[in-house]
Protein backbone atom coordinates (compact mmCIF):
# COMPACT_ATOMS: atom_id res chain seq x y z
CA UNK A 1 0.00 0.00 0.00
CA UNK A 2 1.64 3.69 -1.13
CA UNK A 3 1.16 6.20 1.73
CA UNK A 4 0.81 9.92 1.18
CA UNK A 5 4.37 10.58 2.59
CA UNK A 6 6.99 7.89 1.11
CA UNK A 7 8.78 6.23 3.71
CA UNK A 8 12.60 6.86 3.27
CA UNK A 9 15.07 4.25 2.94
CA UNK A 10 16.85 3.51 6.24
CA UNK A 11 20.27 2.63 5.88
CA UNK A 12 20.52 0.63 8.85
CA UNK A 13 18.54 -2.04 7.35
CA UNK A 14 19.50 -5.29 6.86
CA UNK A 15 20.26 -6.01 3.07
CA UNK A 16 16.95 -8.23 2.71
CA UNK A 17 14.74 -5.52 4.29
CA UNK A 18 16.17 -2.94 2.16
CA UNK A 19 15.49 -4.67 -0.96
CA UNK A 20 12.23 -6.06 0.05
CA UNK A 21 11.42 -2.77 1.29
CA UNK A 22 12.59 -1.27 -2.08
CA UNK A 23 10.75 -3.49 -4.16
CA UNK A 24 7.57 -2.96 -2.40
CA UNK A 25 7.62 0.66 -2.20
CA UNK A 26 8.49 0.86 -6.13
CA UNK A 27 5.91 -1.85 -7.37
CA UNK A 28 3.55 -0.07 -4.81
CA UNK A 29 4.32 3.32 -7.08
CA UNK A 30 4.02 1.50 -10.17
CA UNK A 31 0.50 0.38 -9.69
CA UNK A 32 -1.04 3.52 -7.53
CA UNK A 33 0.64 6.30 -9.32
CA UNK A 34 1.66 5.36 -13.19
CA UNK A 35 -0.87 2.48 -13.72
CA UNK A 36 -3.96 4.26 -11.63
CA UNK A 37 -4.58 0.53 -10.29
CA UNK A 38 -3.75 0.16 -6.84
CA UNK A 39 -4.99 -3.93 -6.88
CA UNK A 40 -2.23 -4.84 -9.28
CA UNK A 41 0.13 -6.78 -8.44
CA UNK A 42 3.83 -6.08 -10.03
CA UNK A 43 6.04 -8.83 -9.94
CA UNK A 44 9.82 -8.06 -8.98
CA UNK A 45 10.70 -9.96 -12.06
CA UNK A 46 8.07 -8.78 -14.40
CA UNK A 47 9.00 -7.15 -17.44
CA UNK A 48 7.97 -2.94 -16.87
CA UNK A 49 9.47 -1.14 -19.30
CA UNK A 50 9.75 -3.70 -22.80
CA UNK A 51 6.26 -5.11 -22.03
CA UNK A 52 4.93 -1.87 -22.60
CA UNK A 53 4.04 -1.78 -18.72
CA UNK A 54 4.69 1.89 -18.26
CA UNK A 55 5.91 3.94 -21.16
CA UNK A 56 9.17 6.89 -21.70
CA UNK A 57 7.15 9.38 -19.94
CA UNK A 58 6.09 7.37 -16.65
CA UNK A 59 9.95 6.02 -16.83
CA UNK A 60 10.87 9.88 -15.98
CA UNK A 61 7.95 10.07 -12.86
CA UNK A 62 9.91 6.71 -11.52
CA UNK A 63 13.10 8.16 -11.94
CA UNK A 64 11.98 11.02 -9.73
CA UNK A 65 10.18 8.85 -7.37
CA UNK A 66 13.15 6.81 -6.82
CA UNK A 67 15.56 9.80 -6.58
CA UNK A 68 13.43 11.22 -4.06
CA UNK A 69 12.69 8.08 -2.07
CA UNK A 70 15.93 6.38 -2.31
CA UNK A 71 18.36 9.87 -2.33
CA UNK A 72 19.92 8.75 -5.53
CA UNK A 73 20.58 9.83 -8.98
CA UNK A 74 19.22 8.18 -12.33
CA UNK A 75 20.51 9.49 -15.39
CA UNK A 76 18.26 10.07 -18.43
CA UNK A 77 20.48 8.06 -20.28
CA UNK A 78 19.65 4.87 -17.57
CA UNK A 79 15.65 5.13 -18.25
CA UNK A 80 16.07 2.37 -20.92
CA UNK A 81 14.95 -1.72 -20.75
CA UNK A 82 19.15 -2.16 -21.22
CA UNK A 83 19.55 -0.70 -17.82
CA UNK A 84 16.43 -1.93 -15.68
CA UNK A 85 13.22 -3.61 -16.99
CA UNK A 86 12.14 -5.20 -13.51
CA UNK A 87 11.54 -3.93 -9.94
CA UNK A 88 14.15 -6.18 -9.08
CA UNK A 89 16.73 -4.67 -11.87
CA UNK A 90 15.68 -1.06 -10.44
CA UNK A 91 16.29 -2.25 -7.17
CA UNK A 92 20.25 -3.52 -7.63
CA UNK A 93 20.34 -0.16 -9.85
CA UNK A 94 19.30 1.74 -6.69
CA UNK A 95 21.72 -0.37 -4.15
CA UNK A 96 24.67 0.09 -6.75
CA UNK A 97 24.63 3.97 -6.83
CA UNK A 98 24.06 3.99 -2.68
CA UNK A 99 26.62 1.75 -2.05
CA UNK A 100 29.24 3.82 -4.16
Amino acid sequence: VLIDAPIKWEPNSSALESINFMEDQIASFIATEILKDPDRQIGDNEPIISSGLIDSFNLVDLALYVEETFLVRIDDAELTADTFDSVAELVALIQARQNS
